[in-house]
């Protein structure tokens, strides 16, 4: 999760799509927008469901020109067979 938020931060699309599952990563994903300046990360839970499933809840701030914005989501990621974590899919949670 967090070099994923990393990911983002340094505008770095071909890792965020390395550690995204295929079957769900947008086609036109694209982090180098330089209008989003990310202002932090703080992880609510952490819940492994099994070996090779893991849920996360977070919040992550950023900021688009001038105007400060919360994203909270819970997401879901598996582990594939070489051990890495790819993200499935996430519920972004009402503030």
């Amino acid at each position: 999760m967090r070099s994923r938020y990393t990911a983002y931060v340094l505008g770095d699309t071909a890792y965020l799509r390395a550690t995204w599952a295929e079957a769900t990563c947008p086609p036109d994903l694209d982090a180098s927008d330089a209008g989003t300046r990310w202002l932090g990360l703080q992880i609510k839970r952490h819940t492994p469901t099994d070996a090779n499933h893991e849920e996360v809840e977070f919040v992550a701030r950023y900021k688009v020109g001038g105007r400060a914005h919360r994203l909270h989501e819970a997401s879901r990621f598996t582990r594939d067979s070489a051990g890495n974590w790819i993200y499935v899919d996430g519920q972004i949670k009402e503030n």
